[in-house]
């Protein structure tokens, strides 16, 4: 999609903030800003980290997210949102009401779960509220591997687990299911994409390196980018899947630990996005 001025699409992301800037709402404003979309956020949560991991997490009063919302919603308008780290129980169930009062129907859930230095980001009974409020509500849900096992119980060890625990997804209400392939064995990549009835499959070269902190937060920011400027799901996961290829293939050297990927790298290697 090519726009030779201005932004399309109001994108709103619903996560926590990444004081490194290689996830959260960083990474989501930043691919936002990329892709030609006009973000905004509302923040669920500080959280004090780099690429070493997370070594603090502050989440907000419930009040303060709706707060956020609605404030947004209510002047600027939005045409896609993601929601990222929501922390807690009480916070998915704001932010679901959220949604459901506005009507906003392209409802991007990015389950974070577990950051790359593996501190928890959501907590236990947050699973529950996840499957039961937000979920119906989801146009697309997109977790990794990892991810999609805690939230359905599926083992995933063969692309049939993964076609099995996307359809267990959608059984909660999401009206498709994206399965990332990051974790999995092999030189490929896969992800699955689910809509309710048939599978496809997107696939990229599987790179090794460090510099991966911050990939899912960017993948579902460029899929909630696309949906916000009216592309289909698949067309929007396409790129979505070709914007965190770049990104990951040119990542930044950066810190001690996991490093981020390169948010520019996209824009660089295909200089007609706008």
């Amino acid at each position: 999609m090519n726009h030779s001025t201005g932004f399309t699409g109001r994108a709103l992301t619903i996560a926590g903030s990444d004081s490194g800037g290689g996830a959260g709402i960083q990474a989501d404003l930043k691919t936002f800003q990329e892709l030609g979309a006009y973000g905004m956020s509302a923040l669920t949560a500080a959280t004090a980290q780099n690429t070493l991991g997370v070594q603090g997490v502050y989440p907000l009063a419930k009040e303060a997210v709706a707060a956020q919302i609605h404030s947004v919603g209510s002047d600027i308008g939005v045409d896609a949102l993601k929601t990222g780290m929501l922390f807690s129980a009480d916070i998915i169930e704001t932010v679901a009401e959220a949604i459901a009062f506005f009507g906003w129907t392209k409802v991007v859930v990015d389950p974070v779960m577990i950051a790359k230095g593996g501190a928890s980001l959501l907590q236990d009974e947050a699973v529950r509220a996840m499957t039961e409020k937000l979920l119906p509500l989801t146009a697309v849900v997109t977790p990794n591997i990892p991810e999609a096992e805690r939230l359905t119980g599926v083992s995933i060890r063969s692309r049939a687990d993964k076609i099995e625990a996307a359809k267990r997804l959608a059984g909660f209400g999401a009206r498709n299911v994206i399965i990332k392939g990051g974790h999995e064995d092999g030189g490929e990549a896969v992800d699955l994409l689910f809509d309710g009835s048939s599978v496809t499959e997107m696939s990229g070269k599987r790179i090794e390196t460090a510099r991966t902190h911050g990939t899912g937060c960017t993948y579902s920011a460029a899929l909630t980018a696309g949906l916000a400027q009216g592309m289909g799901m698949e067309e929007a996961a396409r790129r979505a899947k070709a914007f965190i290829q770049a990104a990951i293939e040119d990542g930044i050297v950066i810190g001690s630990g996991h490093g981020p990927t390169n948010h520019w790298a996209y824009r660089r290697k295909f200089t007609s996005v706008f």
